[in-house]
């Protein structure tokens, strides 16, 4: 399943259609949505240097990481850094979001607040302005592609840190905006769902192609929380977790797909659905406030319900022709029949039709117009 999100942004957008966009949910209690980030992005990343993806380069929007850990990041999966300048361009919302190391360095107070890294960084100093954030992305795109007519992703590693600073429907308007770019091949993003109401997850929803959920192995039943009874298994969701995706098809349709995920070491690894788990294709019916099964008593009285076209009050055992009688009964039923039928000099093959007027009045028919004699 993680292959198909990685292959549905390595296409990215198809000629005349939006960019396709995925938004990585995560909550307090599985926060492994990062590790599903970190992943996309060095899979892409793969992809790009490879020339198997649409896009020629990728835009960083850093918020809850450091550039310095994305370097890190890279090296370990083994990239050249010191060639990124080629395709990644990052841009530092993380270091100084409002301003305020600005405002020392312009005091003198302190003389270099930004660390230095190998990546090609520009530092936002005020997220709350986004249509200068956006300005900047698509700058920063641009010189990726070099003013031609290529294409450029876009990662965005925190909405959450957006949305602290600016309202929703700016949010939302700046990722319909890139969407919509014709130099934009796509853009996954990832969101802390329980810092927000229940209308931010939504509205990513609406906006995303596709979206991933990273859910706990084993769901709290009780709102309260023993910490020493829940220990296993917060150590176990720091570890192991549900990865549920949807995908928006062309036509309307939507795919539904389970897999777990683990961490191993500074990565993770997506396997297919345990059955020790209980995780079967039942669960991935859509859930539905009514139940679609009956109880032994409404199945009881469903049988006793006499329906109209059956034979009633006769006294005779109940008979529906279910249009499923061989030709030897019929033969045999029509045989019977002529039996206890009187004989007639007449041929009984034959049939006749009989005609009764409704009333004297009624005109016999005629092969005459009636109203010849109306001068018109």
């Amino acid at each position: 399943m993680a292959e198909t999100i990685c292959r549905a942004l390595r296409d990215g957008a198809f000629e005349g259609e939006h960019a396709p966009a995925l938004t990585i949910k995560d909550t307090i209690d599985t926060p492994l949505g990062s590790f599903v980030f970190n992943h996309i992005l060095t899979q892409l990343t793969s992809n790009i240097l490879a020339g198997k993806s649409q896009a020629r380069g990728v835009v960083l929007v850093a918020l809850s990481r450091p550039p310095s850990f994305y370097v890190e990041l890279l090296k370990n999966k083994g990239f050249d850094v010191s060639s990124s300048s080629k395709w990644l361009r990052v841009l530092d919302c993380y270091s100084d979001p409002l301003g305020w190391k600005n405002k020392l360095l312009e005091r003198g107070t302190v003389r270099n607040p930004y660390e230095e890294t190998l990546l090609k960084t520009t530092l936002c100093k005020n997220l709350k302005e986004l249509d200068k954030v956006l300005s900047s992305i698509i700058e920063l795109g641009k010189e990726i592609v070099e003013e031609g007519k290529g294409r450029f992703a876009v990662a965005i590693d925190s909405v959450s840190e957006i949305l602290r600073h600016s309202s929703l429907p700016s949010v939302a308007r700046i990722l319909s905006h890139l969407r919509s770019h014709d130099q934009v091949s796509c853009i996954f993003c990832l969101v802390h769902v329980d810092l927000h109401e229940a209308k931010v997850a939504a509205t990513l929803e609406y906006l995303s192609t596709m979206h991933a959920d990273v859910e706990p192995i084993v769901q709290r039943t009780n709102g309260q929380r023993n910490i020493s009874e829940d220990l296993p298994m917060v150590e176990q969701s720091f570890k192991r977790g549900k990865f549920h995706v949807r995908f928006k098809r062309r036509n309307g349709r939507v795919r539904v797909m389970r897999e777990e995920l683990y961490v191993e070491g500074s990565g993770i690894k997506i396997t297919e659905v345990s059955s020790e788990d209980g995780i079967t294709a039942q669960s991935l019916v859509p859930k539905v406030q009514f139940n679609l099964d009956l109880s032994e008593k409404e199945r009881l009285d469903r049988a006793k319900v006499v329906l109209p076209f059956e034979h009633q009050g006769t006294g005779k055992p109940i008979q529906i022709y279910d249009g499923r009688k061989s030709l030897n009964e019929s033969e045999n039923e029509e045989k019977q029949a002529s039996v206890e039928k009187p004989q007639t000099t007449e041929d009984s093959g034959r049939g006749e039709i009989i005609y009764f007027r409704d009333s004297d009045d009624e005109m016999p028919d005629s092969d005459e117009d009636p109203d010849d004699d109306l001068d018109i």
